[in-house]
C-alpha cells in the first residue's frame, strides 16, 4: 500500500485506527483473529450514520478452521462468563483484560460450525489512522493448547499462499492459483495487503433490495439472476443478461452465494476465500454489517 494512498480499503495486512488493545481475540483459543479486510463503504450504504465511513472485518485464522474450531478451554469459559469477575487465573488476565478494552463498535459474529468473526465499525479518522500491530500474547500458558495461527509469523498474505498452495496441490505456492490471482508470490510481513477499488455496477435491479429465495413460486422485490426456459433443468437453465461483468466480490445488489440465500439485509458484503484469506472449502462468505450477521457456505 503505497504512502497516502489506501484506496478504497484493503485485503490482507492490518486494520486501521484501532489500538494493539482493541484488536479483537479470538475466543474460542485467545489468538488474535486474522484481519480480513478494511473497506470504505460507499455514501449509499452508510447505514450506520454518515460518521461510520467503513469497517474492518475480522476472521478465524484459516489454519485454524477445519470444520470446527480449535479450542483453548480455559479462554473459552473466560469469554463465555456472563459477568466481568476479575479471573483468579494470572494467566488469563490477559484474555480478561482483552474483554475489557473492545473496541466500542466492535460486533462479533459465529458460525454454524462455532467459529468466530468479528467487524468494527470505523470514523473517517480511524479509518485513516495508523495501522494497528496485533498483540503479542507469546509465552501464554493457555495458548499452548492451540498451535499458533501461521499468519502472526509470517504475515496473512505469505502464509495464505502456502496454505492455498498445498490445498490445490501444487509443488509450490508461487504456482498457485491465489498467487497468480495476486500478481506475485505475497512478501513476508504483516503489513502486506492489496488495495481495493470499488466500482458501481452498471446493470444490477437487486441494489437496495434485500435478497431472497422464491419459496414456492412466491415473488418478491428481488429478481434471481437465472431462469429456465421451458422445464426446469440443466439444459434450460439461463442467466440473465443483466447479470453479465458482475464481479464475485462485491457490495449489496445480486447475491452469489454457493447454496441458498440468507435472508440477510442489502447492506453486506459477498466475497471468496482469496478476499483477505480464509478457509471456506472453496465456497463464498456474505457479511451483512447492517445486522451483523455473517454466513458462508461451499
Amino acid at each position: 500500500m503505497a504512502e497516502g494512498d489506501r484506496g478504497d480499503g484493503w485485503i490482507f495486512g492490518l486494520p486501521p485506527g484501532i489500538t494493539t488493545a482493541q484488536w479483537p481475540l479470538d475466543p474460542n483459543n485467545g489468538y488474535p483473529l486474522q484481519h480480513g479486510f478494511t473497506m470504505r463503504l460507499p455514501a449509499d450504504y452508510r447505514v450506520h450514520g454518515d460518521d461510520i465511513v467503513g469497517l474492518s472485518f475480522f476472521s478465524t485464522a484459516f489454519d485454524h478452521n477445519d470444520g470446527a474450531p480449535m479450542v483453548a478451554p480455559a479462554v473459552r469459559a473466560l469469554f463465555d462468563a456472563q459477568d466481568d469477575t476479575r479471573p483468579e487465573d494470572p494467566d488469563l488476565l490477559a484474555f480478561w483484560t482483552a474483554r475489557q478494552n473492545s473496541h466500542p463498535r466492535l460486533y462479533r459474529m459465529r458460525d454454524i460450525l462455532d467459529l468466530e468473526y468479528a467487524v468494527i465499525l470505523l470514523t473517517e479518522t480511524e479509518l485513516s489512522g495508523s495501522l494497528a500491530q496485533p498483540p503479542d500474547l507469546a509465552g501464554n500458558p493457555h495458548l499452548r493448547d492451540v498451535p499458533a495461527p501461521a499468519w502472526l509469523a509470517s504475515g496473512a498474505g505469505h502464509a495464505y499462499a502456502a496454505f492455498e498452495g498445498s490445498a490445490d496441490g501444487v509443488d509450490a505456492a508461487e504456482t498457485s492459483y491465489f498467487v497468480g490471482l495476486m500478481g506475485a508470490m505475497p512478501e513476508k510481513g504483516l503489513g502486506w495487503n492489496r488495495l481495493l477499488r470499488l466500482e458501481p455496477r452498471r446493470h444490477d435491479p437487486n441494489a437496495g433490495v434485500p435478497p431472497r429465495e422464491e419459496y414456492f413460486g412466491k415473488k418478491t422485490a428481488y429478481q434471481m439472476p437465472y431462469y429456465y426456459e421451458g422445464k426446469p433443468s440443466a439444459e434450460t437453465f439461463r442467466w440473465h443478461k443483466w447479470t453479465k461483468g458482475h464481479a464475485g466480490n462485491h457490495i449489496g445488489g445480486t447475491m452469489m452465494p454457493a447454496q441458498a440465500i440468507p435472508d440477510f439485509s442489502p447492506y453486506y458484503i459477498e466475497f471468496d476465500e482469496a478476499f483477505g484469506g480464509y478457509n471456506f472449502g472453496f465456497g463464498i462468505a456474505q457479511l451483512d454489517f447492517r445486522d451483523m450477521k455473517f454466513d458462508w457456505a461451499q
